[in-house]
């Protein structure tokens, strides 16, 4: 398969490239522009992000659900961030150039700049000291520029095919409906292809090459189209992933995100997964209508035979409705989103083969909807303050809704959740805009929840997790502010009333335990040019 796809998009560049070249001068149009921000975030059991959590359910990391016995004696007092209020700033640059010589090709240099934290501390593992996302160390001189996108756009000659088309390659985003599906960047080559009224684009990613001669690299293929019809675009995809490494790493100490003890090897699995997608967005009389629905099915495999069930199938759907209706200078809406959750007694909370479900048996199944491997939709859909997270920013964002694994597949920013949202907007003034929403979030999870992990019999040595299938309910206030053209400022918060699904199971005293509700305040200035 690798030599067959290398051939074949080495044939394709030399077929599209033989042409002769147009001898005519083009100008080179040379562009800059790019953002700085800065973001404080102050808030009580909202996890930020945190890759190394687990991907299917239980997915809370160790700073929200670990306690311990303290000094003073007191028996299950919570531990690290559990209950206490958090508080820090990040800052994000982006810079990025364009240069175009014509309709026919351009090119796109982009690069990042990340304060995760203003004071952070030096990250990596003993002599490999990393500097990326690390700008708010003290004394700066970091060498932090971080490569965002790196690609260029070829306009086809014409070849007999009375078809426009282009050619993009390199570093990229492969961003499909992001909010729900795909938001990620790497490299590939896409292309664009317009048989009137629809839009073709095709597209070939490679997340991991691994040994140049071993069968264990990643491949990803697609086509997504769409049309316009009347005041609606169409649209759907089909993406295949083919994964001879799964998960594409074991560990990153060089990351930072787990112990140096772990090495930077590849998985000991394969997968392959298969995503089919429709969407719609247009305007419905005075109402503005977004739509998705997007279904995901596949196979991780044991490499070798020692497991118990050496392969786990996976099957999953999530689909998600907004709707909006603009009138004079209010904007009232309602969002609807339901996603698949798993079973925790036919899967594990990590969905390898061999490992066990919450009953104890081997994992056999998992029915959640997953997002694919990398795919950011957590800092992508912003649907709250609180729980789903908003203007993720350099450190990634806070929320309990993001993805949480990015070496696998990961429920992302909704599996095994749903939620209904009520929102309303005020433009005051030309330059103030309020707004107020609310939402009722749900558990899609069987026999388990999705973010807590409390026991259905607590007190006992039975592992059985607790099904609840009442979240929280979220209350949010956002004001934005131009203060110049190119100058906003955010400050919004919020408050959820958390639901039997946060419930947590107290590894000292044995029995099931709440946490205080989730608050957030945030504020963001935002300067682009």
């Amino acid at each position: 398969m690798k030599k067959f796809t290398v051939l074949c998009l080495a044939g394709l560049l030399v077929l599209a490239f033989g042409a002769a070249a147009s001898a005519q001068e083009v100008k080179l149009d040379f562009r800059a522009s790019g953002s700085i921000d800065a973001q404080t975030f102050l808030m009580e059991n909202v996890p930020p992000l945190q890759p190394n959590a687990v991907p299917i359910y239980n997915s809370l990391g160790a700073n929200f659900t670990t306690f311990q016995t303290p000094a003073s004696g007191v028996s299950g007092a919570p531990a690290n961030a559990l209950n206490r209020t958090q508080s820090y700033w990040d800052s994000r640059m982006s810079l990025r150039f364009e240069a175009n010589m014509g309709k026919e090709l351009s090119a796109v240099l982009q690069f990042e700049i990340d304060a995760t934290r203003w004071g952070s501390l030096p990250t990596g593992a003993a002599n490999n000291i990393r500097d990326a996302n690390n700008f708010g160390q003290w004394s700066t001189d970091r060498s932090a520029i971080e490569l965002k996108y790196v690609y260029f756009d070829v306009g086809l000659p014409y070849m007999g095919i009375p078809l426009p088309m282009n050619v993009r390659l390199g570093a990229q985003p492969m961003a499909i409906r992001p909010w729900i599906f795909a938001a990620t960047d790497g490299m590939g080559v896409s292309g664009g292809i317009k048989i009137d009224p629809v839009n073709l684009n095709p597209f070939y990613f490679k997340p991991k090459e691994g040994t140049d001669w071993v069968n264990d690299d990643v491949d990803i293929y697609g086509l997504q189209a769409n049309a316009k019809v009347g005041t609606f675009t169409v649209g759907g995809y089909g993406v295949y992933y083919n994964m001879n490494s799964y998960p594409l790493f074991v560990g990153s100490a060089l990351a930072g995100w787990y112990p140096a003890a772990f090495p930077n090897v590849s998985g000991t699995y394969e997968a392959n997964f298969w995503y089919l997608g429709l969407y719609g967005d247009g305007k419905l009389g005075p109402v503005d209508i977004n739509f998705d629905a997007v279904y995901e099915w596949g196979k991780v495999r044991s490499r070798g035979n020692d497991a118990a069930i050496n392969s786990v199938p996976y099957a999953g759907w999530a689909s998600r409705l907004k709707v909006d209706y603009p009138w004079e200078k209010f904007n009232f809406g309602v969002i609807g989103m339901y996603a698949s959750g798993s079973d925790a007694n036919k899967t594990s909370s990590t969905g390898l083969p061999g490992t066990l479900a919450a009953d104890g048996t081997p994992s056999s199944r998992v029915n959640g909807y997953m997002v694919p491997v990398g795919s950011e939709t957590g800092a992508a859909n912003a649907e709250s303050a609180v729980f789903y997270g908003m203007e993720a920013g350099a450190s990634g964002g806070a929320g309990w809704a993001v993805n949480h694994n990015y070496n696998q597949m990961s429920k992302g920013a909704f599996g095994g959740s749903w939620f209904a949202k009520l929102y309303g907007s005020y433009k005051i003034t030309p330059w103030y805009k309020v707004t107020l929403q609310g939402l009722y979030i749900g558990d899609t999870t069987n026999h388990g929840n999705t973010y807590g992990n409390a026991r259905r019999y607590p007190g006992t040595a039975s592992t059985l997790l607790k099904d609840d299938n009442f979240i929280g309910v979220e209350l949010d206030l956002l004001n934005e502010i131009q203060i110049y053209k190119n100058l906003t400022f955010k400050v919004f918060g919020g408050y959820m009333w958390a639901g039997n699904g946060t419930d947590l199971y107290n590894n000292v005293t044995g029995q099931n335990w709440s946490m205080h509700n989730p608050w957030a305040f945030r504020t963001r200035l935002l300067y682009t040019f």
